[in-house]
């Protein structure tokens, strides 16, 4: 498991934005996608969400945002 995964959700749920949104952005895959969509998805920036949503192959969640981090750190076990 790439351990920065976890480390920015930890940023995320810290309320470090602008950390996690930097490591979410300089890894190039569909966890790392996930969790940019997420990111977005907490900004408000829904669009910009969608397309994250999009290149992690996942669809718009109807969840909160937290338990979708929640589901990201189970799909990270």
């Amino acid at each position: 498991m790439n351990t920065q995964y976890l480390q920015a959700l930890d940023l995320a749920e810290t309320g470090d934005w602008d950390g996690a949104h930097r490591v979410a952005q300089a890894l190039d895959d569909p966890t790392a996608a996930w969790i940019h969509a997420n990111l977005h998805r907490e900004e408000g920036d829904l669009a910009n969400a969608n397309y994250w949503y999009r290149r992690a192959s996942k669809t718009y969640p109807d969840t909160s945002i937290a338990d979708e981090r929640a589901t990201i750190r189970a799909a990270l076990q």
